[in-house]
């Protein structure tokens, strides 16, 4: 452990924040930053709309554990997304970003979204993107699209960070006020409404290591204040990929490896396996001595290993190392433009129109195509039935290989190159509002009416597949293979299939998705009468939503003849009809212990087109027994539909780095080597009692879509509250205790579960779920979407804030913010009852996860007259691997530094910034559970230090 870590874990200085996090605390965020701006209209005395309420009211009172980040914020962190920002905040739990390389590599995850290929997602409390609602400017925003399937969740990058003015992000369950999806909390996106002038920021960066340089710029002008105000604004983003051969971490697939030895390589390989004839679990299993060029390899059946024929024993050192083909930051590049609009039509109306552009390209990469045949296989049904004629010529085995002689074959399609996919996704949003005021007894009243329209259309092309119909057939009779037909080689090795064959057999795959979203609302707020703690404050309002999202794989791989993962179309829409009602009542106030005290109460009643009605309520109380400090607690019902990915998804392919336990070679906790228990199940199961090896990590999931899914329910209890003692001015200190229970979670059982209860318990609804093949090889486990028993998490906030009045050596601010996860179970059933898994303090694998018990985030900023400084830093607990013998991940503790110069007479005209991120190059740590690159996406750093200049000026 380094000094870092010690001092970490000390809290002794406790400097581990993003400077994008500047301002997570709420008590902090007030103290280091201006109030924000009305987020639902223009600023009318003291108070606003704070996301968390519709009641207006003064943004101080932080009455919810709210996380403000600004524009400065984010300038200070060096990165170019507000998502990267956003999975900096203790509270979350990562989500999609740049370092996810899933496409051709994972297949379909089991949430039926598709990969998301290039998107970006924000998840809070570890509970997934699909249980966090993203607003702009208070109004729901449109779900993501990337051509792979019909997301739940919304892009955060289709929303150009030039139209940001700050981010609030809620870390409270708010389904009453906002409706579903907002379980474990709500990110609203404020944008620009009001802007003086022209303000221009430009950035470029890199690794030390020479790659993953990154570019970005944005505009914004705006024409000041009046009747008449416009902000338009443009931003360009363009970040590099970064291989995975070029980091010591993912060069193998074993952590720090340099030999496959280490375990993860592939069993489908450049020169071809063979595992044939013989009895089924005792098969022969070979490969190739090297490749065999212009003829047919000799094979001698009566010694398959012959030193005098082409073939061998096959080994793991002869498995391909796929690691150096995949990305560990994929590219990325973003046009962006918006337009806020308002007009004063009287003193009492206004009217305005937004709208937001954007464009992303992105790209995928990985190893070149695994293919090949036989009823072990485990790729998709066209590849498994194909037989291979006696009469092609080039078969060296004289006889046909079908399912009476063959288990598998499989081959490493090099001569095709890397799979690549390129991503190109259009965001159209539009919302236009008529919003104003009237005066009903005295009181101020507050009125909106909003319609909004979003599209995400989203197209990926994909190159390096092969038409599995047209290999069966060319693989097939020889008399069957006229015309165009070319008959294809999969025998003789690298360099064996020529272009002929590959021009015949191989096709350009062009996916689309498309997502849209129609809205529209009605809202009032004001008081209806003074209580003796001030005025009853109300809100009530209607909304209507439409959705619609479909998903159109390439007719090639719709008819069932993609050699890579499978998919068919889906379509689907829902509508849904809301009212809610908000209460505010501060009963009492400036009374001995009673600065305040205050109640609030919000009910909403939904009815979907595709789920039926339901009522939502909240009540929480606010109480400050003196000036200094609030004490709060809340009680929220939670409601999520599932999403027209999750009803209507078609089945498809996830590819899941599985340890099977019946294998001989497995590294699992319990298994066919150390339990008899095991053992005896899985000989019941299918498994030849001499046992099995696994011919290859991944296995095929089948995941898909339910139409029968319930609707997901929540309760979620937050106690908390927050000190800042009038002696010490400047000083926040926050603390927040969580405990949110889902009943009926919309998700798969993770197929490691699935097939643990299968070989340890013999547990038959999960045996149900698992295939094998005549002689133990696993080829399927079934992973469809369900209303699983539920999850039950809590965990603790603890935020300290510190900010000086101005001095002669300048400012000084200092924060420290923490999150402690102190539960998650996922509970899933099973025959008998169910089954709890605890995950807080480890790493879940495929698809990975970590659930780290500790993650602190923390900064110490400076600004002088003409420079300033920031010394920022991210600490993230270990946590164990439960999938492989509970190895360690131990803690990482990372170190940012920016430095910045700006005119003294003129702070805001010009400023200059030098930093670098991961200042002592800390490296990530080697995770073997997860699904790709040795490496959790959702907790480290890309490994290397980051470099980056800064510069922006306004006029």
């Amino acid at each position: 452990m380094t000094q870092f870590q010690h001092i970490a874990r000390s809290g002794t200085a406790g400097i581990a924040l993003a400077a994008a996090l500047a301002c997570t605390a709420p008590g902090q965020a007030q103290q280091a930053a201006q109030p924000p701006q009305d987020s639902t209209a223009e600023t009318s005395g003291e108070t606003i709309v704070v996301t968390g309420s519709r009641i207006r009211r003064d943004p101080l009172d932080q009455e919810a554990p709210i996380a403000f980040i600004g524009q400065e914020d984010i300038a200070k962190t060096g990165l170019n997304s507000v998502n990267d920002v956003l999975q900096r905040l203790p509270s979350s739990g990562g989500g999609l970003n740049s370092k996810f390389n899933n496409s051709g590599n994972l297949g379909n995850p089991p949430d039926g979204g598709g990969v998301g290929a290039g998107a970006a997602e924000i998840d809070l409390r570890y509970l997934g993107s699909r249980r966090v609602l993203v607003l702009v400017d208070g109004i729901r925003y449109v779900n993501g699209a990337s051509a792979s399937g019909v997301p739940g969740s919304t892009d955060l990058n289709s929303i150009p960070e030039s139209a940001i003015e700050r981010v609030e992000v809620l870390q409270d369950g708010a389904s009453a006020i906002y409706g579903s999806d907002a379980i474990a909390g709500v990110v609203n996106i404020i944008t620009k409404r009001s802007q003086e002038g022209l303000r221009a920021s430009a950035q470029v960066g890199g690794f030390g290591q020479g790659d993953g340089f990154t570019k970005s710029a944005q505009v914004s002008w705006g024409n000041g204040r009046g009747p008449t105000q416009i902000v338009v604004g443009a931003n360009y983003v363009q970040q590099d990929g970064v291989l995975a051969g070029s980091r010591a971490i993912s060069r193998f697939p074993a952590p720090y490896s340099d030999t496959c030895l280490d375990g993860g390589c592939s069993g489908f390989v450049p020169l071809g396996r063979f595992i044939v004839f013989g009895t089924p679990g005792a098969r022969n299993d070979l490969t190739l001595r090297g490749p065999v060029i212009g003829r047919n390899p000799v094979y001698n059946p009566g010694n398959p290993a012959d030193p005098a024929s082409d073939f061998k024993a096959f080994t793991d050192a002869d498995r391909f190392n796929f690691g150096p083909f995949n990305y560990l930051q994929i590219p990325v590049e973003r046009y962006g433009a918006f337009i806020n609009a308002r007009q004063e039509i009287s003193d009492s109306i206004n009217f305005s129109v937004r709208g937001i552009w954007n464009q992303r390209k992105s790209k995928n990469q990985a190893a070149p195509l695994p293919f090949g045949f036989g009823p072990a296989a485990g790729l998709t049904p066209v590849l498994d039935a194909i037989t291979v004629d006696a009469t092609n010529p080039f078969n060296p085995f004289g006889v046909t290989l079908d399912a009476s002689n063959t288990d598998l074959v499989y081959r490493r399609f090099v001569e095709g190159g890397p799979r690549r996919f390129n991503q190109t996704v259009t965001t159209i949003y539009g919302v236009a509002t008529l919003d104003g005021s009237f005066d009903v007894g005295g009181g101020k009243w507050y009125w909106d009416v909003n319609a909004a329209y979003g599209r995400n259309k989203a197209k990926q092309t994909m190159f390096g597949n092969i038409n599995s119909d047209r290999l069966r057939r060319a693989l097939g009779p020889v008399a069957d293979c006229t015309g165009d037909c070319v008959p294809f080689n999969i025998f003789g090795g690298v360099g064996s299939i020529t272009q002929d064959m590959m021009d015949y057999v191989m096709f350009t795959q062009r996916d689309r998705s498309r997502q849209s979203t129609f809205s529209a609302s009605a809202n009032v707020t004001g008081s209806l009468f003074d209580l003796p703690g001030g005025p009853l404050g109300v809100a009530i309002g209607v909304e209507y939503r439409k959705l619609k999202g479909s998903f159109d794989p390439d007719p090639i791989v719709a008819a069932g003849f993609s050699s890579d993962i499978p998919a068919l179309p889906t379509r689907g829409s829902y509508n849904v009809k809301e009212a809610y009602a908000e209460l505010s009542a501060p009963v009492l106030s400036d009374i001995p212990f009673i600065d305040l005290l205050e109640f609030t109460g919000a009910v909403r009643w939904s009815d979907y087109s595709t789920s039926g009605s339901t009522t939502t309520l909240k009540g929480g109380v606010n109480w400050k027994p003196v000036q200094d400090l609030r004490l709060r607690a809340s009680y929220a019902e939670g409601f999520r539909a599932p999403s027209i990915g999750e009803l209507f998804g078609t089945q498809s392919r996830f590819d899941q780095s599985i340890n099977d336990p019946c294998s001989t070679s497995t590294t699992t906790g319990q298994n066919w080597n150390n339990n008899t228990t095991v053992r005896a199940n899985c000989i019941a199961q299918g498994v030849p009692a001499g046992g099995y090896a696994q011919a290859n990590p991944q296995i095929s999931v089948l995941v898909g879509g339910n139409q029968d899914l319930a609707p997901e329910s929540s309760r979620s209890w937050i106690f908390g509250g927050v000190y800042s003692p009038g002696f010490v001015p400047g000083l926040s200190l926050e603390a927040n205790y969580y405990d949110i229970k889902i009943k009926g979670a919309i998700q798969s059982v993770n197929a490691e579960i699935t097939l643990a209860q299968c070989a340890g318990q013999n547990d038959a609804d999960a045996c149900a779920l698992v295939t094998r093949a005549a002689g133990g090889q696993l080829t399927f486990v079934e992973g469809l979407l369900q209303n699983i028993a539920g999850i039950r998490t809590k965990g603790v906030d603890v935020n300290l804030a510190y900010r000086t009045r101005e001095t002669g050596a300048g400012r000084f601010g200092f924060t420290w913010n923490n999150s402690f996860l102190t539960q998650y179970d996922v509970i899933v059933p099973t025959a008998d009852g169910q089954l709890v898994v605890s995950r807080e303090g480890t790493e879940q694998g495929s698809p990975s996860q970590a659930f780290p018990k500790w993650k602190s985030v923390g900064i110490l900023d400076w600004d002088g007259a003409s420079i300033g400084a920031t010394l920022t830093g991210r600490y993230v607990s270990a946590i164990r691997e439960p999938l492989a013998d509970d190895n360690k991940l131990k803690a990482r503790f990372y170190t940012d530094f920016q430095l910045r110069w700006f005119p003294a007479d003129d702070p805001e005209a010009f400023g200059f910034a030098l930093g670098v991120n991961n200042l002592f190059n800390v490296k990530a740590p080697g995770c073997i559970s997860c699904d790709l690159n040795n490496f959790d996406p959702t907790a480290y750093d890309l490994p290397g230090r980051y470099y980056y200049v800064r510069a922006s000026f306004r006029m």
